[in-house]
């Protein structure tokens, strides 16, 4: 499969902006997008205004799923590879098992922007203090090994631009990825449960294509479909694709509204990076 520069991804939710009004008639019908989402859920249970047991279930699957950037910030910052895997469980393990949130300035509405404010905090207490890093502890919350012999990112991102970025950029950067290989999880999952994931492995490479660069004759041979078909099937991958994103995106913010700027924050982050 060939690699596809993770800006292409954003840059299609961006052109479809001007379908916003259909997306939100759309979105009537989805499951509920930003009436309660993940960072809303941790919030509300920081403020003791909702379920604990559920806020403290929806900070860990934030975690879970972007501790990427976390690695890759406390790496820039100097740390080995070891050291960093440390510190990384190190900083969920506080974030999870204190009053992290009540402690924290939750005036910062978006879980990416207060992440990396308390990882920064954090850093720099473990740097004061200097402490010593343990080892072989009996709790473990990200699996590295399983990380480590993973398929790496399709994602294509340059060397160059990883090597040249500050740590706060390698961190937008991070996230913008995962944030993109979300969006593209649920999309081929949801494919593979309607029984169309050859459909899905043939056009996601097109996804974010000009049309002028798009052989529907070719694409439609290759999937023995016509030539329509592809044509109907491309335009509606695309559309499912950008309200997953959104939905992705909006899990990390506390407001709809704060959704565009954070789409338009990790856009420039990925361009940044081209």
């Amino acid at each position: 499969m060939s690699r596809v520069p993770a800006s292409r991804f954003f840059k299609l939710v961006e052109e479809g902006r001007s379908d916003h009004a259909i997306w939100l008639l759309n979105a009537e019908a989805e499951p509920g997008v930003f009436t309660t989402t993940r960072w809303s859920l941790v919030l509300a249970g920081a403020n003791s205004e909702g379920d604990e047991q559920k806020a403290a279930e929806a900070l860990a699957e934030l975690c879970r799923t972007y501790w990427r950037p976390i690695f890759s910030y406390v790496c820039r910052r100097g740390y080995s590879s070891e050291d960093a895997q440390d510190l990384t469980q190190d900083f969920f393990l506080m974030i999870l098992e204190t009053n992290w949130l009540r402690q924290a300035d939750q005036g910062r509405g978006r879980f990416r922007s207060l992440l990396l404010k308390s990882l920064q905090n954090f850093l720099h207490n473990v740097a004061d203090k200097k402490q010593t890093l343990k080892r072989g502890g009996s709790v473990q919350f990200v699996s590295w090994d399983a990380w480590m012999v993973e398929a790496p990112s399709q994602l294509s991102i340059s060397d160059r631009a990883l090597d040249a970025l500050a740590p706060e950029r390698l961190f937008d950067l991070r996230w913008a990825a995962t944030v993109v290989e979300q969006a593209l999880r649920r999309l081929r999952e949801e494919c593979e449960g309607k029984g169309r994931l050859r459909l899905f492995e043939g056009l996601r490479d097109h996804l974010t294509a000009e049309h002028a660069d798009i052989s529907y004759a070719d694409l439609g041979a290759a999937l023995g479909v016509a030539e329509t078909v592809v044509k109907k099937q491309l335009h509606n991958l695309r559309q499912r694709y950008r309200w997953l994103l959104r939905d992705e995106v909006a899990h990390t913010v506390e407001n709809s509204a704060d959704v565009d700027d954070e789409i338009r924050h990790l856009c420039a982050a990925l361009a940044a990076a081209a």
